[in-house]
C-alpha cells in the first residue's frame, strides 16, 4: 500500500468541478488499497446554499464522515480541512503537519490558477510547493486550467497572465511529472520547463456521477416533461457565458423540431430565465431542474433522448459534463473546437458540429430526434468511447503505477 497527499482548491461539500473530480480520484485510490490524504479548505456557508435539501443531506452526512476521521465502507481518504486561504501561514501550518508523515510524501497537486486565492496569483503557494520539492517531496500537478492567455481582456487581464507564466515556471521547477487534462495543456506549458527534463502525461477527466438510473424512474421524468409527447433535449454544465450564447442561439430553432429542452443542474434555473426573457414563447418548452444529487442527475440524464453539449472551445476530454452523458450512454450533439482531440471525430460517438456553426448543431439533432436507430447507434459508440479511454479506473491505474515506482 502506497501513500498519497492530494492537494485540491476544493472538495465536497464544497461545489466545483475540481471538487467532484478529487473525490473521484481519492476515493478510486483509496479503493484500490492506497492510503489517501486529501489537504484542502475548510467549508463555507456559501458553498451549501445552492444545494438541494436531497444533495444536501448526502454532502452533510459525506462532510461528517471526513471530518471525524471515519472510512467510508469501500476507502480510505483521510481528509485534512487544513489549507485555510492557501496564505503564508496556513502553508507553514501544513508544512508541519505533512512533516508527520514518512518521507518521502508523494503530493499530487490537482492545479487551477484560480482556485488558490490571491486573485489567481498565489505565487507564495507555487513557491511553497517548490521548497516541498527541494525537501524531498515528490511533487506531481495535475491541470485542469493553464493559465490565462495574452490578449484576451483588458491591461489587468494581461498583468494576471504573464503572473500565471511566472507562477509556471516555479511550478515547473518543483515538479518532473505533470499530467494534463487534454493534450494542448503540454504544449502551453511545455516551452516553461526551460529545459528541464518533465514528464508529461495526458490524463483524461472521466465522469463523477455513477450510473444508477431505473427505467422506471427515467420513464416518469419524461412523462413529467414531456405532456404532449415529442423528445427530450437535455443539457447538463456549468453555464458559463460562452454556453450560454451558443444555448441562447439554439433554444427557438431546435423548438421548431417538436422538441423540449431539459437543462440540468447548478445554474439551470437562471439559464432558463434568460431564455424566456430572450423569447417568452418557449417558455412552456423549456424546464430547469436546479441543483441534483448524483442519483437524480443520473435519472435524469437517461430520461433524455440526446444531450446538446455546445463549446466555444470545442468538445474535449477535460468536459466532465459531456463525459457523463457517455458514460450513461445518453447520444451527444457536440461541437468541435480548437481544443478538440482527434478521437472524438476518428471515434465517431458523437455528433459534431463546427464550435460556431449554430445552424448547424440544430441541424445535428434535428437529424437524430426522429431517428431512434441513429440515436442507438451513437450511443452505443458513446459508451464504447468512454469504457476505453475515460472510465476513472484508468486515471487510477496511471497514478498507481507512480506509486510502484517510489
Amino acid at each position: 500500500m502506497g501513500q498519497i497527499h492530494i492537494i485540491t482548491s476544493e472538495y465536497p461539500p464544497q461545489l466545483g468541478g475540481v471538487s467532484d473530480y478529487t473525490r473521484t480520484v481519492a476515493e478510486g485510490l483509496a479503493a484500490a488499497g492506497e492510503e489517501v490524504h486529501v489537504w484542502c479548505p475548510d467549508v463555507e456557508r456559501g458553498d451549501l446554499a445552492a444545494l438541494s435539501p436531497q444533495a444536501l443531506q448526502l454532502e452533510c452526512s459525506r462532510a461528517a464522515e471526513d471530518q471525524s476521521g471515519g472510512e467510508p465502507p469501500h476507502s480510505k481518504v483521510f481528509v485534512h480541512r487544513k489549507m485555510g486561504a492557501f496564505t503564508p501561514r496556513d502553508l507553514r501550518l501544513v508544512s508541519r503537519l505533512l512533516e508527520e508523515f514518512p518521507a518521502p510524501r508523494r503530493v499530487l497537486v490537482q492545479w487551477v490558477p484560480h482556485g488558490y486565492g490571491f486573485r489567481s496569483m498565489n505565487l507564495p503557494f507555487c513557491l511553497w510547493l517548490w521548497q516541498r520539492g527541494l525537501s524531498g517531496d515528490e511533487v506531481e500537478l495535475m491541470v485542469h486550467e493553464p493559465s490565462l492567455g495574452f490578449g484576451e481582456g483588458s491591461w489587468k487581464h494581461n498583468i494576471v497572465a504573464a503572473v500565471h507564466r511566472l507562477m509556471t515556471v516555479i511550478l515547473l521547477r518543483a515538479t518532473r511529472q505533470v499530467w494534463v487534462s487534454i493534450p494542448a495543456w503540454e504544449k502551453r506549458w511545455r516551452p516553461y520547463t526551460l529545459g528541464r527534463t518533465v514528464e508529461f502525461r495526458w490524463l483524461p477527466v472521466g465522469s463523477n456521477i455513477p450510473v444508477v438510473a431505473s427505467q422506471t424512474e427515467s420513464r416518469q421524468i419524461r412523462e413529467r416533461y414531456l405532456n404532449d409527447g415529442g423528445r427530450l433535449v437535455g443539457h447538463f454544465g456549468s453555464y458559463d457565458a460562452n454556453t450560454v450564447e451558443l444555448l441562447l442561439k439554439s433554444v427557438s430553432p431546435l423548438m421548431k423540431h417538436d422538441a423540449t429542452l431539459l437543462l440540468l443542474g447548478h445554474g439551470s434555473e437562471r439559464m432558463r430565465a434568460a431564455m424566456i426573457e430572450h423569447n417568452p414563447a418557449v417558455a412552456d418548452r423549456v424546464h430547469a431542474t436546479g441543483s441534483l444529487s448524483p442519483d437524480e442527475l443520473s435519472q435524469h440524464l437517461v430520461a433524455c433522448d440526446l444531450m446538446l453539449q455546445p463549446y466555444i472551445d470545442g468538445v474535449s476530454s477535460r468536459r466532465t459534463s459531456t463525459m457523463t452523458a457517455l458514460a450513461h450512454g445518453v447520444p451527444v450533439v457536440t461541437t468541435a473546437g480548437k481544443f478538440t482531440e482527434s478521437l472524438w471525430t476518428a471515434s465517431d460517438a458523437v455528433a459534431l458540429a463546427p464550435a460556431h456553426d449554430v445552424d448547424e448543431l440544430v441541424r445535428s439533432a434535428a437529424r437524430l430526434l426522429p431517428n431512434e436507430m441513429a440515436r442507438q447507434r451513437l450511443a452505443t459508440a458513446a459508451k464504447k468511447l468512454y469504457e476505453e479511454h475515460f472510465h476513472p479506473r484508468r486515471t487510477i491505474d496511471a497514478l498507481r503505477e507512480g506509486v510502484e515506482t517510489l
